[in-house]
């Protein structure tokens, strides 16, 4: 089999659903509509190509999704210092997994997995010294899109694990400050200027970030962590974004493995600001290396965490 490259993309479909997926960081790069006239209806702010990526579209962001601030943590006794990646400040950001290639072990016409491994010998020095094997699997069904995760520590010790993507969303608006949003969450993180968590929680009840109803995002600069997610009767939680004029709604649902969701308007894109809103389901929060309590997963050897989330695409009625 030849290695993947950034190029490397495996087209999906299923009825009048589209969806292109790569082994190069399992991204996920394009969701579509074709319509009865052949007009294609964007669902996902996607790209072609490795090198037309723009603000992480798509990405899958393992072992840890988000900022860790000043790239340091410890766990179980080790103090562990990452790669200070993040161009906003002096953090760690968004795991490792992103930028490699993956094994596709699956794919046919309407679905595709794809494999990693880390190794603590490789990523130790790199301030993660734990063995991870993971695998993603992209589907498309009457229901939408779905995408499923499954981490297991492959390691000899107990590894921190946390899971995120990075989707951006489009109803069909040149700027997303047209669209109407609505986020589950009851409370966010508040973040200091480079972005990282200060450590407390907000309560998002009666502020202008309370989104637990339908609002419109007009100028509002979302980059947020929302955390308290509420949730329906089966255990899901759902961002829903839409647009009246149009008529066209999507729903993120995700299971009760995501804890999380971050919500970017996607200010700092210097070739198309607020075009699309990231919805990033993520299993922790930003940070949660340093603050466990935020959903990082604990795995001994040999244990798997696994969960998925689902895109829906729906039309709605104004005012409903």
């Amino acid at each position: 089999m030849i290695d993947p490259t950034p190029d490397s993309e495996i087209p999906l479909s299923f009825d009048n659903q589209r969806a292109v997926v790569s082994p190069w960081g399992a991204s996920l790069r394009q969701y579509f509509l074709v319509e009865a006239d052949g007009a294609e209806t964007d669902i996902l702010w996607g790209y072609a190509g490795g090198g037309s990526k723009k603000g992480g579209q798509g990405d899958v962001l393992i072992p840890f999704p988000g900022r860790v601030a000043e790239g340091r943590y410890s766990f179980d006794g080790q103090a562990l210092q990452l790669d200070r990646n993040d161009k906003e400040g002096p953090n760690a950001i968004h795991g490792f997994v992103r930028t490699l290639p993956w094994t596709i072990r699956q794919t046919d016409s309407h679905c595709a997995s794809f494999e990693v491994r880390l190794d603590a010998e490789s990523y130790g020095p790199r301030g993660y010294p734990f063995s991870l094997a993971t695998r993603i699997t992209y589907s498309l069904d009457c229901e939408g899109l779905s995408c499923t995760f499954a981490v297991q520590n492959v390691g000899h010790q107990a590894a921190p694990v946390g899971v995120g993507f990075h989707p951006y969303f489009t109803v069909g608006t040149s700027r997303i400050d047209e669209a109407e949003v609505k986020i589950p969450g009851a409370g966010y993180l508040e973040f200091n200027k480079q972005l990282a968590p200060t450590g407390t929680i907000v309560s998002a009840a009666g502020t202008e970030w309370d989104f637990r109803d339908y609002r419109p995002i007009g100028n509002r600069r979302f980059n947020h962590c929302y955390v308290h997610l509420e949730r329906d009767a089966a255990g899901m939680a759902t961002v829903s974004l839409r647009h009246n004029g149009s008529g066209r709604a999507i729903d993120i649902v995700m299971d009760r493995s995501f804890s999380a969701v971050v919500v970017y308007t996607g200010d700092a894109i210097a070739e198309a600001p607020r075009h699309a809103c990231a919805i990033e389901p993520m299993t922790c929060a930003t940070d949660a290396l340093n603050h466990p309590e935020w959903g990082l997963k604990r795995l001994i050897p040999q244990e798997t965490f696994s969960g998925h989330y689902r895109i829906r695409h729906r039309r709605h009625s104004a005012g409903l």
